[in-house]
């Protein structure tokens, strides 16, 4: 698979979709763990998975889909994808919520890529960002008010309810730091940990410094990342 063209490919088609996939953020329903799907994760996801299904040697990891991933057996490359992280701002009629992908080949990683549809901004390896200079921490939107205590001290802080715009700003600097003390899932995560690597930033999961391997998708991670 050529990975750029595979970004560029999802990129056009979500975005000539947008308004379909916007149309359906209060089509809804409560998840086990009583966070919502939508229909509009659901058209993305498809999206996606109609993209990829011209590649024979591919396995699918997504957040939608988790019985089909734990029955396949892991091929050459894995995508993994979450269609729409931070659900509960799509389905609330805000703009933060994106696209997280990351592709691993043979375990190593080939590529990300973070987007935004609705506010148009994207980021993927290879891409030349243009850093800004900020004191403000980001902080998941997960986080308990005892571990927001424990949090990393800092002059301002943001929380905004999206893995997915948080890495953006911290990549290009519009964050000084983004971390989630509690943890996150894989497909949450392991686009943003990759690009913010690519980016020169300081990335720890688990308290531990992270070098871009693979991320089980049965646990989740805490994680910092932190400009150097």
């Amino acid at each position: 698979m050529n990975v750029d063209g595979f970004f560029t490919d999802i990129k056009t088609a979500v975005q000539h979709n947008l308004d379909r996939v916007i149309s359906l953020r209060s089509r809804r329903a409560l998840k086990d763990d009583l966070s919502f799907v939508t229909d509009g994760d659901l058209l993305i996801q498809s999206i996606i998975m109609d993209i990829i299904k011209a590649e024979s040697e591919v396995t699918l990891i997504t957040e939608e889909a988790q019985s089909r991933m734990d029955r396949e057996k892991e091929k050459d490359l894995i995508v993994v994808l979450d269609p729409i992280d931070g659900t509960e701002n799509f389905t609330s009629g805000l703009a933060e919520w994106g696209i997280s992908i990351a592709c691993f080949k043979d375990y190593r990683h080939v590529g990300s890529l973070l987007g935004c549809p609705e506010m148009n901004l994207w980021l993927k390896s290879g891409d030349q960002v243009n850093k800004f200079s900020s004191r403000i921490r980001g902080l998941s939107s997960s986080v308990t008010m005892d571990e927001l205590i424990r949090t990393t001290q800092g002059h301002e802080y943001r929380i905004l309810g999206c893995c997915v715009y948080n890495m953006i700003n911290v990549i290009r600097g519009s964050f000084l730091s983004f971390e989630n003390p509690k943890g996150a899932n894989s497909w949450d995560i392991l686009a943003g940990l990759n690009l913010a690597l690519e980016n020169n930033l300081i990335v720890e999961v688990d308290d531990k410094p992270y070098t871009g391997e693979y991320l089980q998708p049965n646990r989740k991670y805490r994680f910092r990342v932190e400009h150097r």
